[in-house]
């Protein structure tokens, strides 16, 4: 051990010990010991005691080793560079900078194709989060995904919503978006001219309701009549709907309940099943 890492608290007035400079510039004392011996960066002060410290120039002289280091440069390049006059530093980092750019480039394809590969590997939509807005729209947040995942994630229809979604292409998606797009048209449609729930009307648009559901998961009415209690109880339900048209939600729960209780469905003992 030398001497100078026995006193790591001994005055500096003439600047810092091994231990404080090694804490400062994020490096280890043997880093330093080692850099010192080949002659990298040397200590070049002395406290009033003696002890060996580094000045502001070696601490400065440190930090553009590290900054080499960063970026690739041998130990023994990076002496030539710090201290020979015939070496161009500005050239030498100019081409260092060429081979990180190219390497980032490198990087960030890897990480694309990795990425790609995690959303081929994971089951529901496997669509990017930006294609998943270009064909939903742009009140579309792609966290719902997630967050349907975390809430059903153990079901059996959820299970069954992973084994379709992973089986449709970008073509089908959007196939699904425009129905649904059509869908809430007509829904809006029919509430602002009055459509009764129990109507004719309005019992074909709750069975294209379900027909959509059961896109990904085989919807029963009594499933259905769970679904549309939250488009009165759920927040974001009900302020997608008054989006549409003020109200939809409310008319479309009770347009689902009068054409579950025509196919024998009990709207207000329904359950999940």
């Amino acid at each position: 051990m030398r001497s100078e890492d026995r006193h790591p608290e001994e005055p500096t007035a003439d600047g810092l010990t091994v231990g404080r400079t090694a804490g400062l510039v994020g490096v280890s004392v043997k880093t330093l010991h080692h850099w010192d011996t080949i002659g990298l960066v040397r200590p070049g002060g002395r406290t009033r005691a003696g002890y060996r410290v580094y000045g502001d120039d070696d601490v400065a002289r440190l930090h553009r080793v590290l900054v080499y280091r960063e970026i690739g440069i041998p130990l023994a390049a990076i002496g030539r560079l710090l201290d020979d006059p015939e070496v161009d530093a500005r050239e030498h980092l100019h081409r260092q900078r060429g081979q990180l750019a190219e390497r980032i480039s490198r990087l960030e394809r890897m990480v694309g194709a990795v990425d790609r590969m995690l959303l081929e590997s994971k089951p529901g939509i496997r669509l990017t989060p930006e294609e998943q807005v270009e064909i939903f729209g742009d009140d579309w947040d792609p966290a719902r995904t997630e967050e349907a995942e975390e809430r059903w994630g153990g079901t059996d229809q959820w299970a069954q919503y992973a084994e379709r979604a992973a089986g449709m292409s970008r073509e089908d998606w959007k196939d699904v978006a425009a129905a649904a797009e059509a869908l809430s048209a007509d829904l809006a449609t029919a509430y602002r001219t009055g459509a009764a729930p129990g109507s004719e009307v309005a019992d074909a648009l709750a069975e294209r309701h379900r027909a959509q559901i059961s896109t990904y998961f085989d919807c029963t009415h009594a499933m259905q009549v769970c679904i549309g209690r939250t488009y009165v109880t759920d927040p974001g339900y009900v302020a997608h709907y008054d989006a549409i048209a003020p109200g939809l939600g409310g008319w479309l729960c009770e347009a689902i309940a009068a054409n579950a209780r025509a196919h024998g469905v009990d709207p207000e003992s329904a359950v999940w099943e």
